[in-house]
């Protein structure tokens, strides 16, 4: 043990937003800092967020960030569109005047001549729907108070659909901050109901029933009824029971025509262009963006689903009808890439289109491609630990670069590798990150970073500021990034192998994977952490119990006592399909997977940080944790930043959290 080991003060901090106790200094003689390198690689980059190629494939619209170097929030982006014969000629679209603008959330009409978009202008905070004629003046659509989400065209370009939540609170969805509680608690829930704006009179109508939360939806072909997964009640916890509906226009009662099994969630319903069958993904689910499973249809007038997909050894993210309704193309993640695929409905037959080693996308959560109506044609996001995100478009596979917006960023980290190990459940998968400046002739401390979910993954894409652990690459460690059971990627039954099992099965998989890499590589055995952030700062917490192997951890947005935390989170309906019953009817299931059931067992100096909004992760979870750790006499620092939900949107929040990762971890190992 190390001076600095010895003698590192237990604390909490509370940050405000003047910031910050943990900027990255300058190294000796003015030179960036190794953290301030990897800070510009991860702040410079400018990420493109939605992506869509036009319906007879001859333009691609794209939404662009502006990059966050400044430290400053920056909600700011821009909408681009280019002919894909003169790429290089783009033009923007945007509702502005001039001044900065939150923009995206854009689609095109089906004649391809018009997109449809989301903006702030002129009214930070407040989007209102627009629409363009590409080269000309945006059209305001909407003049409404809340939070509105997910612009499309009908069928026939008369009205546009959009999800409405009235004076809401907050942005849609548990990642955002949460409002605190007062007065009764649960007597106000604010629905988002599925509404229609007309172009030829502005007016708006909302067409689902007040007492519902609409998540998803897609227009029928004939533009007279649409299809959404929605369920009665509280959004953010009610995404877990969600069925699957079908709406009409008329503002009809919604009927419901398949109720998934508890055990399962179901994303992204798309109505087949002959309007015979409804196609969706379905499959056990811990988080609403990151949807994964297998490919289901069925009836529009409903009936019994049937799996397209059944025993596909990947997931399922995102889907696509080809005009004769006889084809599905569907982005995949699979053995940790991501990838294009086809599925024959008349075979059930799977076809992969395109797989590599990066990371391919049409936004955020949205692994797969814009795909015109030729079913041939896309455009997409392409990424990877050694190229940042531009956007690319052409037949699949076969795309040409549209962009190079990030042409000036280099990676200030080593080469990224694909490996494997094997467990009892067979073969396993993770991404090896080298340490900048790479000398096989040294030795070098080595980080673990478990993703969130657990039903994600960790894929190869370039680390932007919410990928903290990047920077420790830039100070000279190896990273293992695995992919443990429960993640998605492997198939349905492996994404179910944690199950009842929290802990255990997925611990030994990452443990494995540490073995492996430690054999093969000039690793310090003696200088290894853990870090991670939602399950990942879970499995950290877990992980410190478990063993005594790792010299130092910080667990981001972590939770240790699943007991407790079925109570403090906004979101328990995730938790039964996972423990098979409620804390109340079996609380010993929880208990056996609890970090805090273990907590005598810690020895290793633990770093905490979480969001004080957090409804996904409360920030109980982590002072159980923490104080469990001041009382024990172990090393640890607990921090908590303010106005923050379980993704931190300051900028600021996340240099600090960067730069407090890398103090922590060079001073205790």
């Amino acid at each position: 043990m190390n001076l600095s080991r010895a003698f590192f003060t237990s604390t909490i901090l509370l940050l405000f937003p003047t910031y910050s106790q943990a900027a990255a200094p300058p190294s000796q003689g003015g030179a960036p800092s190794a953290t301030a390198l990897a800070e510009q690689a991860m702040f410079g980059v400018h990420e493109i967020l939605d992506v869509a190629i036009s319906p007879d494939g001859q333009r691609v619209a794209w939404v662009e960030s502006l990059s966050e170097k400044s430290g400053a929030p920056s909600p700011n982006s821009v909408i681009y569109i280019a002919a894909l014969k003169s790429p290089g000629s783009r033009m923007k679209v945007t509702a502005s005047s001039g001044a900065p603008a939150a923009e995206g959330s854009l689609a095109w009409s089906a004649d391809s001549k018009q997109i449809v978009f989301l903006s702030d202008a002129g009214h930070p905070g407040q989007k209102q729907v627009y629409i363009a004629i590409p080269g000309g003046a945006a059209r305001q659509m909407t003049h409404l108070k809340g939070d509105l989400a997910e612009p499309r065209w009908s069928p026939d370009g008369k009205s546009i659909a959009f999800l409405f939540i009235e004076n809401a609170p907050r942005s849609a969805g548990p990642l955002a901050a949460e409002t605190p509680d007062e007065g009764v608690v649960g007597l106000k829930v604010f629905e988002q109901r599925l509404s229609l704006v007309d172009l030829a009179t502005n007016k708006v109508r909302q067409i689902s029933p007040s007492d519902m939360y609409v998540y998803e939806y897609d227009w029928s072909p004939d533009g007279k009824r649409l299809v959404g997964t929605a369920a009665h009640g509280n959004g953010d916890d009610n995404w877990y029971v969600a069925q699957l509906y079908i709406f009409d226009i008329a503002a009809t009662p919604p009927r419901s025509i398949y109720t998934p099994p508890v055990d399962m969630q179901i994303g992204n319903p798309r109505w087949s262009p002959d309007a015979s069958t409804i196609a969706f993904i379905s499959g056990i689910m811990s988080d609403e963006p990151a949807v994964g499973g297998d490919i289901y249809t069925i009836p529009a007038g409903g009936g019994t689903p049937k799996n397209a997909t059944p025993g596909m050894r990947a997931t399922a993210n995102s889907l696509h009808w080809t005009q004769d309704s006889k084809t599905i193309v569907f982005g995949e993640i699979v053995d940790g890439e991501t990838g294009v695929a086809s599925v024959d409905l008349s075979t059930d037959n799977v076809s992969s289109l395109w797989k590599g080693g990066e990371y391919i996308g049409a936004n955020f959560f949205g692994v797969g491609v814009s795909l015109a109506k030729d079913g041939r044609t896309s455009a997409a996001v392409r990424e990877s630990y050694s190229h940042p995100p531009e956007v690319w478009a052409g037949p699949i596979g076969d795309w040409k670069q549209v962009t190079s917006v990030n042409r000036d960023l280099h990676p200030v980290w080593g080469e990224a590798k694909s490996i494997h190990w094997t467990t009892d459940i067979g073969s396993v998968q993770g991404w090896l990150v080298y340490p900048r400046n790479y000398d096989p002739s040294k030795r070098y401390p080595l980080v673990v970073d478990v993703h969130g979910g657990p039903a994600w993954a960790n894929l190869p894409h370039w680390p932007t500021r919410w990928d903290y652990s990047a920077a420790l690459l830039a100070n000279g460690y190896f990273l293992i990034l695995p992919n443990p059971r429960g993640s998605y990627g492997s198939g349905e039954a492996f994404t179910r192998a944690n199950v009842k099992d929290f802990g255990y099965g997925d611990f030994r998989d990452i443990m494995t994977g540490v073995d492996a890499a430690v054999k093969s590589l000039p690793v310090d055995s003696n200088r290894i952490g853990i870090t991670g952030w939602s399950y990942g700062g879970y499995m950290t917490m877990w992980a410190v119990t478990q063993t005594n192997r790792f010299r130092a951890a910080m667990s981001g947005a972590g939770l240790s006592d699943f007991q407790s935390y079925y109570g403090e989170n906004k979101i328990d309906k995730w938790m039964i399909p996972y423990f098979g019953a409620s804390v109340y009817d079996d609380p010993s299931v929880y208990a056996k997977s609890s970090p805090i059931t273990f907590i005598k067992n810690v020895k290793t100096p633990t770093l905490i940080v979480v969001g004080d909004s957090d409804g996904e992760c409360p920030p109980p979870q982590s002072y159980e944790f923490w104080n469990a750790l001041v009382t024990l006499g172990v090393p640890t620092q607990f921090v908590i930043y303010p106005h923050e939900g379980h993704l931190f949107l300051n900028p600021a929040h996340s240099r600090d959290v960067i730069a407090r990762t890398v103090a922590w971890f060079n001073s205790n190992m």
